[in-house]
């Protein structure tokens, strides 16, 4: 009795229900994007949880701007980020107000955040940073002052407005002597 056997057809059809191993190793394997996904989600939960925060809308209006800020020479818009933030973070507008008496603006100190950026939306201001000397900030320059950074404010323009951000919105502001 001759065996017949099988046609090179029938030799490579695949039994029902079993993957070829490379069909086995690609699906054991997790996608790129499922990689970056538990990545991410191993991050997100590493995370500390931070405060609920709500929208905060500010427009501008005159009457907002009010002298009972850190400084008697400025008056402050507060932009609502550091009650919609709980707390985390504040942004306001400062108005320095002219001219500019440096016995009273030019005191070298420092501020204890986390962060601080100013940007000048008008006018200029003369500032001093410890290690970096004098910047004069026109309207767009921005800085960003590090934690603790030693400071003063040299000379502004009558019209200086500067938008500030700071981390936490509460600090504390350690003047110093010359």
């Amino acid at each position: 009795m001759a065996s017949k056997k099988p046609s090179s057809k029938a030799a490579n059809r695949k039994t029902p229900g079993k993957k070829s191993p490379a069909r086995k190793t690609a699906a054991a394997k997790p996608s790129a994007r499922k990689k970056l996904a538990a990545r991410g989600q191993a991050h997100a939960s590493a995370r500390p949880a931070q405060p609920k925060q709500r929208v905060a809308i500010s427009h501008h209006r005159e009457e907002d701007f009010k002298a009972d800020g850190l400084r008697a020479y400025a008056k402050y818009r507060d932009l609502g980020v550091a009650e919609a933030s709980q707390g985390v973070a504040r942004a306001h507008v400062i108005r320095l107000v002219g001219p500019c008496d440096p016995a009273e603006v030019s005191k070298l100190h420092f501020h204890d955040v986390d962060f601080q950026m100013v940007y000048v939306l008008k006018g200029w201001v003369k500032t001093y940073m410890e290690g970096h000397g004098e910047n004069l900030m026109k309207e767009g320059s921005s800085w960003i002052q590090p934690p603790r950074i030693r400071h003063m404010i040299l000379d502004y323009s009558d019209d200086v407005e500067l938008l500030e951000v700071i981390l936490p919105a509460d600090f504390k502001t350690v003047e110093l002597q010359a």
